[in-house]
């Protein structure tokens, strides 16, 4: 069984792999780029060349390909001591036309194109005359290196950086000071004099390692931490999985006390503190509140993540579908071309038939009439509003598990064991339980996992009917933004999820019926 779910791990493991590149190919190769900037209110209102610098910077941010601006490359030289400030202050000079530039200009755009021409790069240079002041003043964009990303290396770099081990080296800032990692009993984030063990780190990408609060699961880690990718535009900057997995709603106050001693009732969340490079500096309020450049911090809301709804709404479905499903496909198994049977059937083809968004929207409306809630307030704490979401994810489950347990059941039905059992004098409550229904409920025990799973996932259509805060929408909103981080992120996670559901609904049946061994001597 072991070596089996190892070998199914590491086969889907490699489907996954598979799956990712092959969205990848989609999006950045197969698409027109130019569509990211559909929605774009930047670039509209560009023109020229100040606009193709401008498609470049975001092709860049969209992962499309690597940029170098001239001005960054200079940077680069003074950084690694090979030019000093005044040299690079006089190679950025960058005339309106090639000829109009100074010797060390021409010096150092010459090093520029041979680089980067070099390692395979496209140089460009821009006409500054249409630029505008802006970018004629500094020359900031007007000379550019770029070259598309290779779809094996793009994989490569984001499949190695979904799981990152944070570290006193994370953070690559001279002022950063000692680098260090301690343990305390009492975590200063409660004012230092409540019992509260927390390990804290200086160099770290997240202050707090390890924290204990009164949220569940109660004990959090930042020590691992999980990146699908960035999203730009559908929660712009935030990872796809923090995205996911971030509390919304309304701010929730609380006592909060600061590293500086300063107390006062905010929605801060200082377990969440990350290094932010000079945030410190002149800003008034962090240098009240913050001792060091750890001054980025997520809020306290008021309600659950996208995955927490999601799953809340998923998961009671899942339980009504089984506790409904179940029982009413073996009534009409057992009571087969009768009443039940023939209701059960009418219901069957009636969900089968009707496409979901119409008898989604059908039961919306007689909800609405009955007075539940047809939408979902975050900030209301009513829970009636789960009633139709459930509801619609539950009924075509139900008919879904009734259709199949049924046809399992009445193929156990002309059997020869059943034959056999009947002659040996058992009843039929005795055949019906005791074998027929044990051998049909195999198969469905397979889709357990995946229900369960699933929940996570979210339903996309019946949570844009009822606006569901849920994760079931947030593929379809990238997929209408062009939001690639957010769909390759998605893609993965939807990939994971359906591989573990496979390995564990095989498992689980091999737990069920002692026939089935994965044991390569049982073959």
């Amino acid at each position: 069984m072991i070596k089996y779910v190892f070998r199914r791990l590491l086969h889907g493991l490699i489907s996954v792999v598979i799956v990712v590149a092959i969205v990848m190919i989609m999006i950045y190769s197969l698409m027109n780029r130019d569509l990211i900037f559909a929605a774009d209110p930047l670039f509209t209102k560009t023109a020229n060349n100040q606009r193709i610098a401008y498609k470049y910077q975001k092709w860049e941010e969209f992962g499309y390909l690597d940029y170098v601006p001239y001005s960054d490359y200079l940077i680069q030289l003074r950084n690694s001591g090979e030019i000093d400030e005044e040299t690079r202050t006089e190679a950025v000079k960058l005339g309106k036309k090639a000829l109009n530039d100074s010797r060390v200009t021409k010096e150092y755009v010459k090093k520029f194109e041979e680089t980067y021409s070099a390692k395979g790069y496209t140089v460009t240079r821009l006409d500054a005359m249409m630029l505008g002041r802006k970018y004629a003043a500094g020359g900031k964009e007007q000379l550019f290196a770029y070259k598309d990303k290779p779809i094996l290396s793009r994989l490569w770099e984001y499949i190695k950086n979904v799981f990152t081990v944070d570290n006193i080296h994370a953070v690559e800032d001279e002022a950063i000071g000692d680098r260090w990692i301690e343990f305390t009993w009492y975590d200063p984030a409660y004012g230092g004099d409540t019992f509260c063990p927390a390990i804290i780190g200086n160099g770290t990408k997240h202050k707090y390692l390890l924290y204990f609060d009164n949220e569940f699961p109660y004990i959090h880690q930042n020590l691992l931490t999980i990146s699908l990718g960035t999203s730009y535009t559908v929660n712009q900057g935030l990872d796809v999985f923090d995205t996911m997995n971030r509390s919304q709603g309304s701010y929730v106050p609380r006592t909060v006390y600061y590293p500086t001693g300063h107390v006062e009732e905010s929605a801060d969340d200082l377990h969440t503190a990350t290094y932010v490079a000079g945030s410190l500096g002149s800003n008034v309020v962090y240098k009240e509140r913050f001792t060091d450049n750890y001054t980025s911090v997520m809020t306290y809301k008021s309600n659950m993540s996208k995955v927490g709804f999601s799953f809340v709404i998923g998961i009671i479905a899942t339980f009504l579908s089984y506790l409904l499903g179940l029982p009413l496909g073996v009534m009409m198994a057992r009571r087969k071309d009768k009443l039940v049977d023939k209701l059960g059937k009418l219901y069957i083809v009636f969900i089968s038939a009707v496409p979901s968004l119409a008898y989604i929207f059908l039961f919306k409306a007689i909800g609405g009439k009955l007075g539940l809630p047809t939408t979902f307030e975050m900030d209301r704490a009513n829970y009636l509003m789960y009633v139709l979401p459930i509801v619609s994810l539950a009924l075509p489950s139900i008919a879904g598990l009734m259709n199949w347990l049924r046809r399992f059941m009445i193929d156990q039905m002309n059997s020869d064991y059943v034959k056999f059992a009947r002659s040996g004098g058992l009843s039929e409550d005795e055949i019906f339980t005791k074998h027929i229904l044990k051998n049909a409920m195999i198969p469905i025990v397979h889709g357990i996992p995946g229900s369960i799973l699933g929940a996570v996932v979210g339903a996309i259509i019946t949570e844009r009917v009822y606006v569901v805060p849920g994760a079931g929408n947030l593929l379809t909103k990238a997929i209408n933004f062009y939001d690639n981080g957010v769909i390759v992120g998605v893609t993965l996670f939807y990939a994971l999820i359906t591989v573990v559901s496979i390995i564990l609904g095989d498992v689980l049946m091999a737990m069920v019926d002692p026939r089935i061994s994965f044991n390569e001597k049982a073959r």
